[in-house]
């Protein structure tokens, strides 16, 4: 007799403020260099926190390890109140969404395939909403237009939004994205972060690694600041984006400005031209 393992059951509903991921004291070796040094973060439904920090500040190490796709030498990761590895991979894909920097495939799919491979998680479950799921996810990363294509064939920042749209089409309540705007153009880049502060508005938790400090300004509820596998500061981008700070960070001089209309936080490298 063959024994039938019990369907993942979805997660509940979170409430606006709890902790969907946290780490706690995390130390991460990569290789013989420790990566990360005793890191704490956490990230809330409701909220954008976003990842900022030098080449090599450990930005990506830390997604992958809030993820529970990088073992910890010390400290904890929770998903949802529980320890990462109490929970099941099955679960675990119910829970979070994890978009890498690169997507590569060597099969010919098609956009429209790739974004249903988001739904994969859901197959075991008894909810059914395939079709809807994968066609609001690809109208809201603005591929639906080339879904019948090759994903092989697309440009590097049209790859980048089907992957965004199977992120979507997964419809995890944790999404944990990295550098999803580095590929894109201007209108594409607001309308990766436009996303994930709709995604926030609508009860998820977002985290995601950025490059570009005026986009952590503009749309970051939160942000930590890393640098040498250390988060330096955590907080709303208008109380922890100072020049001083960023300046020492990013060994570059850098200027914090109020927006002349809005007075919304600005940020910007010093130049002498």
């Amino acid at each position: 007799m063959r024994l039938l393992r019990p369907r993942p059951a979805p997660p509940a509903p979170a409430q606006p403020g709890d902790v969907l991921a946290e780490a706690q004291a995390l130390h991460v070796r990569l290789g013989s260099r420790v990566a990360l040094h005793g890191v704490s973060v956490a990230a809330r439904a409701g909220e954008v926190l976003a990842l900022v920090g030098p080449n090599g500040a450990g930005k990506s190490t830390l997604l992958g390890a809030l993820a529970a796709d990088l073992p910890v030498v010390e400290g904890v990761v929770r998903i949802l109140g529980r320890p990462a590895s109490e929970w099941s991979a099955p679960e675990l894909a119910l829970r979070r969404a994890v978009l890498p920097q690169s997507a590569a495939l060597s099969f010919p799919f098609t956009v429209e395939e790739v974004v249903r491979m988001g739904r994969a998680p859901w197959a075991a479950t008894a909810i059914e909403d395939d079709d809807t799921a994968v066609a609001e996810a690809m109208e809201r990363a603005e591929v639906t237009a080339f879904a019948a294509r090759p994903f092989s064939a697309l440009s590097g920042g049209e790859r980048a939004r089907v992957a965004l749209a199977r992120v979507l089409a997964q419809r995890a309540p944790l999404l944990l994205l990295d550098e999803p705007t580095a590929a894109l153009d201007l209108r594409h880049q607001e309308l990766v972060l436009r996303l994930c502060r709709e995604r926030a508005r609508a009860g998820d938790a977002v985290v995601v690694v950025l490059h570009d400090l005026g986009l952590a300004a503009a749309y970051a509820h939160r942000v930590a600041i890393l640098r040498a596998g250390e988060v330096v500061a955590d907080g709303p981008p208008g109380e922890v984006f100072s020049d001083r700070l960023l300046s020492e960070v990013y060994d570059q001089e850098v200027e914090v400005l109020p927006h002349p209309r809005t007075g919304a936080v600005l940020v910007t490298p010093r130049r002498d031209l």
